[in-house]
């Protein structure tokens, strides 16, 4: 894809100017340079020392600018991801935007009830084969967490083969540590056809983070040099949150946040220079009247989009969201704040956008908002690729051919451009009343949820064949939690 395509939208927002960008990327060198973190991992500790860095004491440690310049300067501005088939899905960088599902909720609506429940396994699969079915969701993660799982340190590795047979599109996973991280590989690696192949052609990118304010934890670190190692898409963002583990203000939010991505772009580079590294930050706002932390506040709306300028600015793939609301239910709240949010990502050409469906501060998911998430995009896709202007689409020749009084109903331009000149929506209602009223007055939950089931009624994914999946239940079942 290039950035004209429909992922590379012309119509753009932005807060910061270049100098606020720069002011804020040297108060991160401050942070990073005077400051410092903790590192609570060995090989990461020692190779920020071994590459000039400052420790002192135990783990804190300080890093000069250059060791952030040189990162900066090794780090792929765009990273490609593959589908389960090793056909091109996305590239990450510029202002192309991607958008899919968040993970591990614990909680989700049933589609069938429409009652709240705990997630399991089985919520999954559905929405892996649903997303699979949603031609604006590019990519998948696992929306539920299995609860229903015995063995809590096997909930990844069975997350993600729910997915990989779920759907052929790309995936964004969680994992608790290298162990299981590393099964996750082993099964790409096989889908792949090696583990030169897989880092060739990335199946999945793997999401981590660090510990706000400040600190690096082994278990983020671990999984951070392992992707480098493997050549595995690796996002590193941190979850600051505002008023409680970064400042409050919105210019202090995004400077801590991008100082701790930035942080862990050293060590991942120092391991491997030219490894796919995608850069984030998950402003969380703690909302002070309520101790709520909230994904939908404006002024989390407006540390994200400084975040997406910032990744631009350093030339870095980000990590971004859409498709989210802070609502209990599928309401008229979380339409608005869905909405509202995807927009922003999408004109802000946010790259890697992930969480649709999230309800209810990110403790809830419902499959319906993932469906009506899906048309926004499709209609603001449709919006945002801009108006193109040339001879035929001027139709000088067909308004003479018309004239005065005349209708367009007929003329061959109109039949050449009908189906490419206007989107048609497949759940938002355009019916007008009586129409609507007759066929069941639905709302568009409803409609939404009518459209899952369909999906979900017709045949799954191309299915795997016979000996990799017997291969991924050999290395499933093989594995052996360390905890």
């Amino acid at each position: 894809m290039t950035d004209t395509d429909a992922r590379g939208l012309r119509l753009q927002v932005g807060f910061l100017g270049d100098d606020d960008k720069q002011a804020i990327y040297d108060a991160a060198l401050e942070v990073i340079g005077t400051v410092g973190m903790r590192v609570f991992q060995p090989a990461a500790l020692e190779l920020l020392r071994a590459a000039g860095g400052e420790v002192v004491g135990r783990d804190l440690v300080r890093l000069p600018a250059r060791l952030v310049e040189r990162a900066r300067a090794t780090a792929p501005a765009v990273v490609p991801v593959f589908d389960r088939n090793g056909e091109p899905a996305m590239r990450l960088g510029g202002r192309r935007s991607y958008f899919g599902t968040g993970s591990d909720l614990m909680n989700i609506y049933d589609l069938e009830s429409g009652e709240r429940r705990l997630a399991g396994l089985a919520d999954v699969t559905t929405a892996a084969r649903l997303c699979d079915g949603l031609d604006n969701i590019d990519f998948v993660m696992s929306s539920a967490f299995p609860n229903d799982i015995a063995d809590p340190h096997r909930a990844f590795v069975a997350e993600f083969q729910a997915m990989v047979t779920g759907t052929t599109k790309p995936i964004v996973l969680t994992a608790e540590g290298v162990d299981d991280l590393e099964v996750m590989w082993q099964i790409a690696a096989a889908l792949r056809g090696g583990p030169e192949a897989l880092a060739a052609k990335p199946y999945f990118v793997m999401y981590g983070q660090p510990s706000s304010p400040l600190e690096h934890p082994r278990d983020s670190l671990e999984k951070l040099l392992f992707c480098a190692d493997k050549g595995i898409p690796a996002i590193y963002s941190p979850a600051p949150l505002a008023g409680a583990t970064a400042p409050i203000t919105v210019a202090g939010h995004i400077a801590q946040g991008v100082a701790e991505s930035l942080f862990g772009l050293v060590v991942h580079q120092l391991r491997k220079p030219g490894a796919p590294f995608v850069f984030g930050i998950g402003p969380a706002v703690l909302d002070m009247a309520t101790a709520q932390s909230s994904y939908n506040a404006p002024e989390y709306l407006m540390t994200y989009l400084g975040a997406i300028e910032m990744a631009r600015w350093l030339d870095l793939p980000n990590w971004g969201y859409g498709g989210t609301s802070d609502a209990q239910l599928v309401d008229a709240q979380a339409g608005m704040e869905a909405g509202e949010l995807t927009l922003l990502a999408m004109m802000a050409g946010s790259n890697l956008n992930h969480d649709v469906g999230y309800l209810d501060y990110g403790m809830t998911g419902a499959l319906e908002l993932v469906v009506i998430v899906d048309e926004f995009i499709a209609m603001n896709r449709r919006l945002l690729a801009g108006i193109t202007v040339d001879r035929e689409t001027l139709g000088v020749e067909v308004i003479a051919q018309t004239g005065p009084g005349g209708d367009f109903l007929s003329t061959k331009h109109t039949a050449r451009h009908v189906r490419k000149a206007q989107w048609r929506p497949t759940i938002i209602n355009r019916k007008g009343y009586e129409r609507w009223s007759q066929d069941g007055g639905a709302d568009l939950r409803e409609q939404a949820r009518r459209k899952a089931l369909r999906l979900l009624a017709a045949p799954a994914a191309a299915p795997l064949a016979a000996d990799l999946a017997a291969r991924i239940d050999e290395l499933v079942e093989a594995f052996s939690p360390a905890g």
